[in-house]
């Protein structure tokens, strides 16, 4: 049994999505879903309603341009995780190393192999590309353990997600809410991509100047636990790889406007994470000091 709770700005996908999810979910279930098409409150503020207002223990969150491919997901659900205790969330996408670089749930320009675990046919609403399955499973696994995951489908416990409520106090639009949970529910539980529930994602997503700002809210946020290491890589490899990133990072940001007073609290908030401790973080400062030091815009 599933609530699946949905916040909505589109009424035509909504009742697509509805008849979908009737068609395939193959247990009982109840939908809760939030008409927001004026975009009056955030998605966090609504997850969190949904998930107090769910009679049922098991919960899927998920954005309404999707369409179910599996049959009996729903039961594919409760059995992944009655099969796993220790699970705490579940998407079809995911990435095995989260960045002290802000970034989305997969690596910041981090030269690691793999890292991103995925099983969905993604489609493009925005650029016009055609829709493709994109499979990546490098571990040959059916549940593959990740540091975060996509929020366009999420499965977890209605006693897990009110016991670590999206952060509608820090974010209160549409994005890094999938991020902040995920580390939330990390924090005690498993995050994992499963490769056994297939969906299509209509949309690839925007990269504006919100989602960007709100990414920089939840990394200040977790600068003490990031990075988020699931696939065990080697950490002194990966601190090179980080202030590598971070270089890039910086220089991107600084082309799009960004002031030395911006990035250095980006900077000032990385010192917190366990593999800048000390002098490594100062030899990180100098490579950014010689960054900004190319820059014309010091303000």
């Amino acid at each position: 049994m599933i609530s699946v709770i949905i916040c909505s700005a589109n009424s035509e996908e909504l009742q697509s999505v509805r008849e979908n999810i009737d068609q395939t979910i193959g247990v009982a279930y109840e939908i809760i879903a939030f008409d927001n098409g004026n975009a009056e409150k955030g998605i966090c503020e609504l997850y969190n309603q949904g998930a107090e207002r769910a009679k049922f223990d098991n919960l899927v969150f998920m954005h309404e341009d999707i369409e179910m491919k599996t049959e009996h997901w729903g039961a594919k659900v409760l059995e992944v995780f009655a099969a796993h205790p220790n699970l705490g969330l579940m998407g079809i996408a995911g990435g095995g190393y989260k960045s002290v670089v802000p970034s989305s749930w997969y690596n910041a320009d981090l030269e690691v192999n793999g890292g991103f675990y995925c099983n969905l046919i993604q489609g493009f609403k925005y650029s016009g590309r055609e829709a493709f399955l994109d499979y990546r499973n490098a571990k040959n696994e059916k549940l593959t353990k990740v540091a975060s995951i996509d929020g366009c489908w999420m499965a977890t416990k209605k006693k897990i997600a009110l016991a670590n409520s999206f952060d509608q106090d820090l974010l209160k639009h549409f994005h890094a809410y999938d991020i902040d949970f995920s580390l939330a529910v990390g924090r005690q539980y498993d995050v994992a991509v499963t490769y056994e529930v297939l969906l299509s994602h209509f949309s690839e997503g925007n990269f504006s100047h919100n989602w960007e700002d709100e990414i920089l809210k939840v990394h200040k946020k977790w600068s003490a636990v990031l990075p988020v290491n699931a696939d065990g890589l080697d950490e002194k490899t990966l601190l090179r790889y980080e202030r590598r990133a971070f270089r890039m990072y910086f220089e991107k940001q600084l082309d799009k406007g960004k002031t030395y007073h911006e990035l250095m609290q980006i900077c000032w908030h990385a010192r917190k994470s366990r593999i800048f401790k000390g002098l490594k973080w100062y030899k990180m400062f100098v490579d950014l000091w010689r960054v900004w030091g190319k820059a014309d815009n010091f303000e």
